[in-house]
Order: structure tokens, then sequence, then C-alpha cells
């Protein structure tokens, strides 16, 4: 599957302008952690820009990743993409076995989060946040607080990388994609 590809089917299944973002958002970090680890970048930034795409349409933990899945393996998408994105998603009991897979389940929290942060400064723009900053938000319970800190915190581990290193690279992606994510 090729990226517009990928973007056809994430737009076929998600009419919600944030939804949209929050793919994007992904797929710009799995893109830094590809580089980063040596990994060809294309099939982690599909993976990235596909992990919801069914979420909008099937929200619930009975049918998203499931129906996703179901949807990707009709296309023909290899089987470890399949599985980090059924990996993302703790309650599918699927583990996350590679570095894909992991990478996916340890960005996923933590753009949302960077980008809320990114949404309260007064200049509204990623190139302003810092990991000090993330860090900060991080202890108030109060801000974002749907977001899981100690999945955040569990993605670094499994990783194997420093929370402050994990914030910089996530940070990074981000930076990269920006301009599309109004940023």
């Amino acid at each position: 599957m090729t990226r517009e590809e990928a973007m056809e089917l994430l737009k076929e299944y998600t009419k919600k302008p944030n939804l949209i973002k929050h793919a994007l958002a992904v797929e710009g970090a799995m893109a830094a952690y590809a580089r980063k680890f040596g990994e060809d970048e294309n099939s982690w930034r599909i993976v990235g820009l596909l992990h919801d795409f069914d979420y909008e349409k099937y929200p619930d933990e009975k049918n998203h990743p499931y129906r996703g899945a179901e949807i990707l393996k009709e296309k023909g998408v290899p089987q470890d993409w399949i599985d980090a994105i059924m990996g993302h998603a703790e309650y599918t009991g699927v583990e996350r076995k590679t570095l894909m897979a992991k990478t996916l389940y340890a960005v996923d929290e933590l753009t949302g989060f960077i980008i809320a942060v990114a949404l309260v400064r007064p200049s509204k723009k990623l190139e302003d946040v810092t990991v000090k900053s993330v860090k900060k938000k991080m202890k108030d319970k109060a801000f974002a607080a749907a977001v899981d800190r100690e999945a955040i915190k569990r993605g670094a581990e499994e990783l194997g990388v420093d929370l402050d290193e994990h914030i910089q690279t996530v940070l990074d992606g981000l930076k990269a994609v920006a301009e599309d994510l109004g940023l």
C-alpha cells in the first residue's frame, strides 16, 4: 500500500478534521522514529496514518481496531502492520512484539499530549514546546486529563528509551508536520 492509498482509505472512513490531524501527527512521530531506528520510513508512516482509520465509524472497544484490521487484511497489507495496529490498543491483548508495534503504542498518546501543550502556548506553535514544558504539564493531572500518562511512560520503557529522549523524538516528528497540523 502506498501513502496515497493509505490517505484515501483514511479519508474514506474518517471525516472529522481532528481525527485526520491525529493520524497525521502519529504518522510524523512514526517517521521520526523510523529514521532514528534505521527502519523503513514509508511503512512506519503508513502504519501511523492508519492506526485509527476505523475509529470514527467504529469507536467502541468491541469494533476498533478489529474492523480496521479486517479491512487492512482484505487489502493485503503486511501482517506486521496489522499486528502493530492491533497492539496499539491495550484492550485487544495483542502483544507488541516488533519495534514498529512498540513505537506505535509509544507515540499514540504522546502526540495528543504534546499537541495539547502546544495549544495552550500563547503562540499555539509546536516550535515553542520543549521537553521541559511537556514534562511540567504531565505533572498537572487536570491538564489533558484523558491522556494516560502511565501509557506514555510505559511506551518509552517498552522502546528502551529515556522519557526525555522519547518526548524529544516525538516532538521533532510533530514539528516536521506542524504545518499540516495547523501548529
